[in-house]
């Protein structure tokens, strides 16, 4: 049965298994890669990080009812809060969240590539200051 299901892989050019995380990595780098000078130049102290599912802290302060509910998530001061930075503060960070996104790609029509693009657009958004209510006005003006 495991020669079969490699086989019938293979006829299809499907990737027998999920993306990993440095999948995810490749794939929002390369996404970063994308954006405008002017939006990329002001990304270069912001970490991208990939992980699974959201820690228990985030969970909590997101008021999360399960690890599910979020795809992607900016940590930091936005650009028109830059100035004088406390000392301590840890830098601003983009978390993209594997299984999440799996699963919304899973059940959608996009590609892994344009969700993972979509997400992360979405929290670079966050780190120029926009809201979630504007950032959908402009994708609603745009489509």
């Amino acid at each position: 049965m495991r020669l079969r299901i490699a086989y019938l892989a293979a006829m299809t050019d499907r990737q027998t298994f999920a993306p990993s995380l440095a999948d995810f990595e490749a794939l929002a780098q390369a996404a970063v890669e994308r954006l405008p000078p002017l939006f990329r130049d002001h990304l270069g102290t912001v970490l991208l990080r990939v992980e699974d599912f959201p820690d228990a802290e985030v969970m909590a302060a997101m008021e999360l009812e399960t690890e599910w509910d979020i795809l992607g998530l900016y940590q930091g001061r936005h650009v028109g809060m830059k100035g004088y930075e406390p000392s301590g503060v840890l830098p601003d960070m983009i978390f993209l969240y594997r299984r999440p996104l799996l699963e919304e790609w899973c059940e959608g029509e996009d590609s892994l590539e344009a969700l993972v693009t979509h997400v992360l657009v979405h929290e670079v958004g966050h780190h120029f200051g926009l809201s979630d209510e504007a950032m959908e006005a402009i994708e609603a003006a745009a489509g």
